[in-house]
């Protein structure tokens, strides 16, 4: 029996749900990256990153490249870099409103006094 769509979607967005995993997708937006590079700008244990490279890698959502003694990552596909700026920008909406609201509240709250 096929797996419904929205389980579908539901194992990938889970798949996302780790800042390691989510902090390499934002970094090879910018093009494909060797592992050095990724250390160097994510801060994490070789054996972390190395896992969680792993799960995108089997997902498909990035492919590695061996080039000498060096492994490069890249995003598989464009449309996770679009999936990824999009998720900015709804964050970006989100805080907008949550600051929208704590500035009503701070003017209610002066307001009272």
């Amino acid at each position: 029996m096929p797996v419904p769509l929205y389980q579908a979607k539901a194992e990938f967005f889970r798949m996302l749900g780790h800042p390691v995993r989510i902090r390499v997708l934002e970094l090879l937006q910018n093009g494909p990256m060797p592992v050095r590079d990724l250390l160097t700008a994510i801060e994490v244990e070789p054996s972390a990153l190395s896992q969680q490279l792993a799960v995108l890698r089997r997902s498909g959502i990035v492919t590695a490249t061996r080039e000498g003694s060096t492994v490069v990552y890249e995003l598989a596909g464009g449309d996770v870099a679009d999936l990824m700026r999009a998720a900015r920008r709804i964050l970006t909406e989100m805080l907008a409103g949550q600051n929208e609201l704590l500035a009503e509240l701070r003017e209610a709250e002066v307001a009272a006094q």
